[in-house]
C-alpha cells in the first residue's frame, strides 16, 4: 500500500511522479508540474497550498479504495460484482479517459513531427476510449441487467443472453489488442530521453489505464461470466 508522504516542501514533479492523476489538480490550480515542477509545493501552489493538499490526499485516498483483493470477488454474488466493478472500474475508466483525452492530444500534436509513433498512439488511444464507452454502456443498459436475470433464474432466452456475454468477451480481446498495440509502440510506455514531463506524464497514465482495464476484464472474464456457462 502507499503512503501518504507529500508535504509543502515536497517537489511538485515528485508528486506527479508519485501519482500521475495529480496532474489534473496541478492543471485546475494553473500550477506548471512540466518546466516548472523542480519547486516545493509551497511555493508553487503559494496561498492555495493547503486546498491543494486536501485534494491531494483525496487522490491518494481514492486509489486506494480501488485496491481491493480479488479474492473478495470470487465468493461473492453476481449483483455484488457488478455493482463495483461499476462504481469502481467504469467510473474511474470514464474519468480518465475525459481527464487524459486533452494531454494525448497536445503530446501529438507539438512533438508528432520529431516522434511520428505519437501520431499511432494518438490514433489508437481514441480507439481505445470510442471501444472502452461503448461497450461500458453496453455492459450497464443491456448485458449486466440479463446476468442479473441468469443469477435469479428469471431470464427467458438463456442461449441469447449467452450469446451477448460471448461478444462481451470479443470486445474484451479487441480493447486487449489495442492495449498491447500501445505498449508496442511505445515501447513498453518508455518515454525517450527528449521527452518532456507532459510526455512522459501521458505513457505513465496509459499504462495505468492498461492496469485499470486489465483488472476490469479480469473480474469479468474470469471471475463473472464463467458462472453461466
Amino acid at each position: 500500500m502507499m503512503t501518504f508522504m507529500i508535504t509543502a516542501d515536497t517537489l511538485v514533479r515528485d508528486i506527479v511522479n508519485k501519482m500521475p492523476k495529480t496532474s489534473d489538480i496541478f492543471k485546475k490550480y494553473r500550477i506548471d508540474f512540466c518546466c516548472g515542477g523542480n519547486i516545493p509545493l509551497a511555493d508553487a501552489a503559494g496561498q492555495n497550498t493547503d486546498a491543494v493538499m486536501e485534494e491531494l490526499k483525496m487522490v491518494y485516498e481514492k486509489s486506494q479504495s480501488q485496491e481491493t483483493s480479488l479474492e473478495v470477488w470470487t465468493n461473492s454474488d453476481s449483483n455484488t460484482i457488478i455493482d463495483h466493478v461499476i462504481s469502481h472500474y467504469h467510473q474511474a475508466t470514464r474519468e480518465e479517459l475525459t481527464m487524459l483525452s486533452p494531454y494525448v492530444t497536445k503530446v501529438s500534436k507539438v512533438h508528432g513531427d520529431h516522434h511520428p509513433e505519437l501520431l499511432k498512439v494518438y490514433e489508437l488511444f481514441y480507439e481505445l476510449k470510442k471501444e472502452l464507452l461503448d461497450h461500458m454502456a453496453k455492459e450497464e443498459e443491456t448485458v449486466f441487467p440479463i446476468i442479473k436475470m441468469l443469477a435469479d433464474g428469471t431470464v427467458k432466452n438463456r442461449e441469447g443472453a449467452i450469446n451477448m456475454i460471448v461478444a462481451l468477451e470479443k470486445e474484451h480481446d479487441h480493447a486487449g489488442a489495442i492495449l498491447k498495440e500501445l505498449r508496442s509502440i511505445t515501447a513498453d510506455f518508455t518515454p525517450p530521453l527528449d521527452a518532456c514531463g507532459t510526455y512522459r506524464l501521458v505513457y505513465k497514465r496509459l499504462e495505468d489505464l492498461e492496469s485499470l482495464t486489465f483488472m476490469h476484464v479480469h473480474l469479468e472474464n474470469n471471475i463473472l461470466f464463467p458462472r453461466y456457462f
